[in-house]
C-alpha cells in the first residue's frame, strides 16, 4: 500500500480584544479572587488594534503571506514591527475580526443558544455578505437579531454568557440545560468558538484548494475542548458538527484528544487510515481555545507591551491517497513518546526524534526542517518561558553533538540551518508542529526541501490522572512520483507493468536478431 500524502492546508487567526476580558481564564479568575486589581484596570489599556493584528510579522506567516524564514528578517521583538502593505487574507487563510467571528458563532448554532441584538446583526450583516466563503444561506441564519431586553433577561436571570464587541454587550449565548454543568453557557460559549472557529478553516482548506467537500470521508477534530453532557462529558463530537458546517456530507468523523499533542496524534491516525485504505480523503481540524487568551497577561502588561495572546488559532489538514506529487507521510518512521520512554529531555528527544531516524537509517541532519513547538517568542520570553523552538533545537543538535552527526560548534546555527522562528499563538494544541505542514507542502513543491518532521508534545498531567508527558512525530517526505509501499518496493501493479514491458523489450530483442 502507498503511503499517505498531506494534499493541503488552511490556517485561520480571530481577533478577540473583548474575549480576554471576559474569557480568558487569566483574567476570569482574576475578576474572581481580586476583583478591583490594577491589571484588570490595565488590560484595556494593553490591547492591539485590529489592524495591529493583522500587520504583525508573526500573523503573517500564520496564514501564509509570509514564509517561517522571512522571520529571521524582523529584529526581535516583533510587537513594535509591522509588515507593509498586509492584510486579512493569505495564501492559506484569513485574520477575521471579532464582530464576524461573533456572528460565525450565532451560525453555527443550531440550538438557538446564541442571541444577538438587532443593531449589531444588521451591522454584521453587511460585512459577512461580503466575506468570499459566507454564503447567502449562512447569513439568512443570524435572522433580524433580538430585542436587548430579551438578551439582558437571559444574561441576568438565567445565566446566559454576554457577549462583548467594543466593550459593549451585543448579544448573548444561553445555556443548553437548567442544571447539566457541562451544558452551562460557558461551555456552550467555548464550545462554539471551537465549532466555528475550525469550521472557518475548514472553510479556507476548501476554497483555496478547489476541494470538493463531498468528498471527505473522515474528519478527525483535534482542539482541546470536549463537548457532551452530563452523563458523557466530552463524548463529543466536534468533527461531525463541523463536517455538517461546511457541507462534507459524506463525512463521518470523531474527536481525538491528547493535549498539545493531539494534532500529530491526529495527522498520523489520518495517515494511518488512508494508507490502509479504509478512507480516501481525511481531514484533521482544530478550533480555538478561550480560555488561553491573554494566558500570559499579567506578565506582558508588566513588561509595558501588549498582551499577545489575543487571536484564536485554528487549522484544517486534508490526508489524501498518494497523488505522486504531495509529500508523503512516513507512516513507518514515527516517534512516540511511550509510557516507558521518562521525562528527561534526552529521554524524550531519543523516543521522538532520534528513534524514527535511525529505523530509517537516517540522521539528524538529514531533516531539512524540524517542525517543533512553534510558539511566537514574543509571548513566551516577557512571561519567562524563553524561546521554546529555540530550546528545542538545541537539544536535539546536542543530541547530534552526542551521535557525532554535528560538530560542537554546528548547535549555535542548528535552529537557523534546520529550524524556525516561532510564530504560532500559545493555543495550546496550535503551535504543535502542525502550523508547519502548510508551509512544508509548498516547500516541498518548490523542491526547497527533501525531508521535515512534525513533532507534537503535550502534557498530561494537566488532566490529574496520570504524571505522564506525551509527544508523537512523524517525518513527511519528498514524493518522488513512484507510489512507494511501507518497505520501499513499488505497488504491485506498478511491478507488473515493469514485468510486462521487460517482457516486451525482451522480445523485440529476440525479433531483432
Amino acid at each position: 500500500m502507498s503511503y499517505a500524502v498531506a494534499k493541503a492546508a488552511g490556517y485561520v487567526l480571530v481577533h478577540t480584544p473583548d474575549m480576554i476580558l471576559h474569557n480568558g481564564t487569566t483574567q476570569t479568575i482574576e475578576k474572581s479572587v481580586n476583583p478591583n486589581s490594577e491589571y484588570l484596570k490595565q488590560v484595556p489599556k494593553h490591547l492591539r488594534s485590529f489592524e495591529e493584528v493583522v500587520t504583525y510579522p508573526p500573523n503573517q506567516v500564520y496564514i501564509g503571506s509570509m514564509k517561517p524564514e522571512e522571520l529571521n528578517n524582523y529584529e526581535t521583538p516583533w510587537y513594535n514591527k509591522q509588515v507593509e502593505g498586509a492584510t486579512r487574507e493569505g495564501k492559506l487563510g484569513e485574520i477575521m475580526p471579532q464582530d464576524e467571528f461573533i456572528a460565525l458563532m450565532k451560525i453555527s448554532d443550531v440550538f438557538d443558544l446564541v442571541k444577538l441584538n438587532k443593531s449589531f446583526t444588521s451591522m454584521v450583516k453587511e460585512k459577512l455578505n461580503k466575506h468570499p466563503l459566507i454564503t447567502e444561506q449562512m447569513v439568512a441564519k443570524l435572522k433580524d437579531g433580538d430585542e436587548m431586553d430579551d438578551i439582558n433577561k437571559y444574561i441576568n436571570e438565567q445565566h446566559a454568557e454576554p457577549l462583548y464587541n467594543n466593550e459593549e454587550v451585543v448579544g448573548c449565548i444561553k445555556r443548553a440545560h437548567e442544571v447539566d454543568v457541562n451544558l452551562n453557557a460557558h461551555v456552550i460559549f467555548e464550545n462554539l468558538v471551537v465549532k466555528a472557529s475550525g469550521a472557518l478553516a475548514f472553510m479556507h482548506l476548501i476554497n483555496k484548494n478547489n476541494i470538493d467537500p463531498a468528498s471527505i470521508d473522515y474528519v478527525i477534530e483535534c482542539s482541546e475542548e470536549a463537548c457532551g453532557d452530563m452523563n458523557q462529558r466530552g463524548g463529543g463530537n466536534f468533527a461531525k458538527a463541523i463536517a455538517e458546517m461546511v457541507g462534507a456530507i459524506n463525512a463521518t468523523g470523531s474527536d481525538t484528544r491528547g493535549f498539545c499533542a493531539a494534532p500529530t496524534h491526529a495527522l498520523i491516525q489520518a495517515a494511518a487510515l488512508v494508507q490502509s485504505g479504509v478512507y480516501e480523503n481525511v481531514v484533521i481540524v482544530a478550533g480555538g481555545a478561550t480560555a488561553k487568551l491573554g494566558m500570559n497577561g499579567k506578565d506582558h502588561v508588566k513588561k509595558e507591551i501588549p498582551i499577545l495572546e489575543d487571536v484564536l488559532g485554528g487549522f484544517a489538514t486534508l490526508v489524501s491517497k498518494n497523488d505522486g506529487i504531495n509529500p508523503i507521510l512516513r507512516t513507518d518512521l514515527v516517534g512516540r513518546h511511550t509510557v516507558g520512554t521518562g521525562s528527561s529531555p534526552q529521554a524524550v528527544i531519543t523516543s521522538l526524534i532520534t528513534a524514527p531516524l535511525d529505523r530509517g537509517g537516517l540522521k539528524i541532519t538529514d531533516v531539512n526542517k524540524y517542525s517543533v513547538e512553534m510558539q511566537n517568542p514574543d509571548v513566551t520570553k516577557p512571561a519567562g518561558a524563553g524561546d521554546v523552538p529555540e530550546a528545542n533545537y538545541k537539544m536535539i543538535a546536542a543530541l547530534g553533538v552526542k551521535r557525532n552527526e554535528l560538530e560542537r560548534k554546528d548547535v549555535a546555527t542548528f535552529g537557523h540551518d534546520h529550524g524556525m522562528p516561532g510564530w504560532a499563538p500559545t493555543q495550546g494544541h496550535i503551535p504543535s508542529g502542525v502550523p508547519y505542514i502548510g508551509h512544508a507542502i509548498e516547500a516541498f513543491s518548490n523542491n526547497e526541501i527533501e525531508r521535515a518532521m512534525i513533532v507534537g508534545k503535550g502534557s498530561l498531567f494537566l488532566g490529574r490522572m496520570t504524571n505522564q508527558f506525551d509527544g508523537v512525530s512523524i517525518i513527511m517526505e519528498k514524493n518522488t512520483g513512484a507510489k512507494e509501499t511501507q518497505t520501499g518496493r513499488v505497488s504491485e501493479t506498478e511491478v507488473k507493468s515493469m514485468i510486462a514491458e521487460a517482457m516486451r523489450e525482451f522480445a523485440s530483442h529476440l525479433l531483432g536478431k
